[in-house]
């Protein structure tokens, strides 16, 4: 079959996801313009000033804004990317049923899955190129440096959206979303080395901390943005976070199926 022949139903459903966004776009400004200026602002200059002035050796060896920077970018794209696959899947599915409007044309489950998790990786890389524009206003990273930066945030968002798309295809109301992010994606984006390094952590939480994606995005983004990333570990960042995201989408063509056949 021919490729694009193939992938044209999930550009349909990438396509609907863009239409949407469109008319809905306004209300997204604050949490893809604003809220990294502002935490950038705050915490990398406001608070890394204290930082500085205690650490003149610096973070890592440089300015606790360049360290935080790149840790809150791929941050940022966990949040986005749990956010886009939890209410908006549930509205799909149960809510505005538009996901099974589809499946009652010629796309099917697997289409609507892909074409979902396509559309939060495009979402995540638009706030990604905004973070970006930031840092390097803000002399956090160089520029060129910074375009590097943009596949490491896309894959972060699509290895948290697979899985949770395929967890939320499978309630029927969203209140385990609320635990979602209260016990999960909270917790990661504290103590998964974006604020500090998991070295200050009791040893049995740096263990915890280095088994969690949001680490290897991390680790993966701030190797890159300051030059010192380990290509064996590397490596391991990458496999790991495709692994999560092929494990995930393998779940949401599992749940999506038995909830849209309902």
């Amino acid at each position: 079959m021919n490729v694009a022949v193939a992938a044209r139903p999930v550009l349909r459903v990438v396509e609907h996801h863009v239409l949407v966004y469109r008319r809905t776009w306004r209300g997204t400004i604050f949490s893809t313009f604003f809220s990294p200026i502002l935490f950038l602002a705050a915490m990398g200059i406001g608070l890394g000033t204290f930082i500085d002035d205690a650490n003149p050796e610096g973070i890592a060896g440089v300015s606790y804004l360049a360290f935080l920077a790149p840790g809150l970018l791929v941050a940022q794209a966990m949040q986005t990317a749990a956010f886009e696959s939890t209410y908006p899947v549930m509205a799909g599915i149960r809510w505005l049923k538009t996901y099974v409007a589809m499946i009652l044309s010629p796309l099917g489950t697997r289409h609507v899955a892909i074409g979902q998790l396509i559309w939060v990786g495009l979402r995540v890389t638009l706030g990604a190129v905004v973070f970006v524009v930031v840092m390097a206003v803000f002399g956090a990273i160089d520029p060129l440096r910074g375009v590097l930066l943009l596949p490491v945030a896309a894959l972060t968002g699509v290895a948290f959206a697979a899985p949770i798309q395929a967890f939320a295809a499978a309630q029927k109301n969203d209140a385990p979303f609320a635990s979602l992010f209260r016990f999960v994606i909270m917790p990661m984006f504290i103590f998964s080395g974006t604020f500090f390094p998991i070295s200050q952590l009791p040893e049995l939480l740096q263990l915890v901390a280095v088994l969690t994606p949001l680490w290897h995005a991390v680790a993966l983004s701030r190797g890159i943005a300051l030059d010192v990333l380990d290509p064996a570990l590397a490596v391991v960042n990458v496999s790991y976070l495709t692994a999560l995201a092929a494990a995930g989408l393998v779940a949401s063509f599992r749940t999506f199926g038995r909830k849209l056949a309902e």
